[in-house]
């Protein structure tokens, strides 16, 4: 986890939606995040350390208006938590490195995996594929 002077330092670096995505358990409103509609090749870093997260080949248009998922780069790079928040019960995705908030999972998403992990873009990083 992160230090109070680290903490400190981050908010400074990120932008106040990130800020409240990530440190807050904040959501983005739909379609307006800036990787909900990405069709780049690359691969989706924490915004807050870096670590690797998400890849575009496991990226797939939910129609939900935030980047969706089927799968994490590595089981390892998130961790999950039940929420009841907002009255109803859903996992919560977490950066596994830093704790921050990414977003939900929901058992509604394609094959193979039936997942769909949908992520705020203010808790992402993407990082282009070399061409």
């Amino acid at each position: 986890m992160l230090t109070k002077e680290e903490m400190e330092e981050l908010k400074a670096k990120l932008s106040r939606e990130s800020v409240n995505v990530c440190f807050y358990k904040g959501t983005e409103a739909p379609f307006t995040g800036k990787y909900w509609d990405n069709h780049a090749k690359g691969t989706y870093h924490c915004v807050v350390c870096g670590t690797a997260l998400f890849s575009s080949d496991t990226k797939f248009e939910s129609g939900t208006g935030w980047p969706s998922f089927f799968q994490p780069v590595s089981k390892d790079g998130i961790k999950e938590s039940t929420d009841r928040s907002l009255g109803m019960t859903r996992t919560e995705v977490m950066c596994a490195s830093c704790g921050c908030h990414l977003g939900h999972v929901f058992d509604d998403g394609p094959r193979p995996t039936g997942l769909r992990y949908c992520i705020n873009s203010a808790a992402l990083e993407f990082r282009k594929s070399p061409s």
